[in-house]
């Protein structure tokens, strides 16, 4: 078998696989490599959801694009993504209503269906949390999460069934190089050829960019979750929600409510570390934290808790573009946020490599180059937390 491609894309997370799926649908001959199995990393760890609440216009373009594979998956890439419709709600503090307000208005001159909505109409949606402290929050009634792991094989097949190669158990160990051009790389399983590489590695992502001579700041950033068996009081589901004011999101799945903070996650340690259980006291303070929303969670039981490592940047956005060596590409940096907007994020990629340009939205603000011209991408909600 030929291990000569026009595009080689290194990692097998859901970013990985949405670009070889858009690159294979306009004839490219792909391979992907991928150190493990398909969402072996981030991507099998996420939490799924499904919601274009972003802070800044590119992102919330890419999340409506993105919304649209979701919602018509068969139709659209095949197999299934498991998205499930629960409504998404979103809450703040009273001093980040503005950038509330503002948010919503520009997801609905976007055509997001967005809306504000009183504390009185969150009470209705979701009877059981508590809403004494919500004067507005934003809300997508159409919004709700994706089954990961799901999205991702079904984003593989495809392209597979396009043409594309898949190499597994296969760690990318050097970046060939000639005339400052991209030739191809070496792994584990041997050499690969290709004048165009992307690093769509995720939490090992920046350690490819250093073999690239890039000097990108870039990270790790560990997220946990975990899982709880709902009470019946509660019912079959109940709406997704980020809860900015208690640094916490959850969503149903089945009869068990996934669980997840925004705050105490650890930056910079090895992706290669333990994943399979929680960090110490991460579940004491999930439990707390969602018993303090939905008070009745505290008749619940814990089901499980595990961890995940993604990429993160210096202004918490993905990476979109050419960088270093001519024909080396960056897809990496989601920060945690970036399997909703995958599909949409595989198809601009995909036109950047081909045309030179991404048309179905601009991701230009979101180049490479942003780091070294002080151009850092500020959102509505930054500085939450202050």
């Amino acid at each position: 078998m030929s291990n000569t491609a026009d595009v080689i894309i290194i990692g097998g997370g859901v970013q990985g696989a949405s670009l070889a799926f858009h690159l294979s649908r306009r004839g490219t001959k792909v391979i992907v490599l991928e150190k493990s199995f398909i969402a072996a990393g981030a991507t099998g760890r996420s939490s799924g959801l499904v919601r274009m609440h972003y802070d800044t216009e590119v992102e919330s373009r890419l999340a409506w694009l993105a919304f649209q594979y979701f919602r018509n998956w068969k139709e659209l890439v095949g197999g299934e993504c498991g998205f499930t419709r629960t409504g998404f709600i979103q809450l703040v503090g009273g001093k980040h209503l503005e950038a509330l307000k503002a948010n919503v208005a520009m997801h609905q001159q976007i055509g997001i269906p967005a809306l504000l909505v009183t504390g009185e109409d969150v009470q209705r949606l979701s009877p059981q949390m508590r809403t004494d402290d919500i004067e507005v929050a934003a809300y997508e009634p159409e919004s709700g999460y994706a089954m990961p792991s799901d999205t991702a094989n079904a984003l593989m097949t495809a392209a597979r069934n396009l043409g594309a190669r898949l190499v597994q158990n296969c760690a990318v160990t050097g970046l060939n190089l000639t005339g400052g051009k991209v030739t191809g790389v070496e792994s584990s399983q041997g050499s690969f050829s290709a004048a165009v590489v992307v690093n769509a590695a995720g939490a090992w992502a920046g350690n490819l960019n250093k073999m690239a001579g890039l000097d990108i700041p870039y990270t790790t950033w560990r997220h946990d979750t975990m899982f709880v068996l709902r009470p019946g009081v509660i019912g079959s589901s109940h709406p997704s929600v980020i809860d900015f004011e208690n640094q916490i999101y959850f969503r149903p799945e089945g009869a068990l409510t996934l669980v997840g903070l925004e705050d105490g996650n650890p930056m910079g340690e090895s992706p290669d570390n333990d994943t399979e259980h929680a960090k110490r006291g991460f579940v004491e303070r999930a439990i707390e934290r969602i018993c303090l929303r939905m008070p009745v969670m505290e008749q619940g039981a814990l089901h499980s808790a595990h961890g995940g490592y993604d990429g993160i940047t210096d202004d918490q956005r993905p990476i979109l573009g050419a960088a270093g060596p001519d024909g080396f590409y960056l897809d990496c940096g989601y920060s945690g946020t970036g399997f909703k907007t995958a599909p949409a994020t595989g198809l601009c990629m995909a036109e950047l490599i081909l045309d030179g340009r991404a048309s179905s939205v601009d991701i230009s603000t979101l180049s490479p180059d942003r780091f070294a011209e002080g151009k850092l991408i500020k959102g509505n909600y930054d500085n939450i937390w202050s």
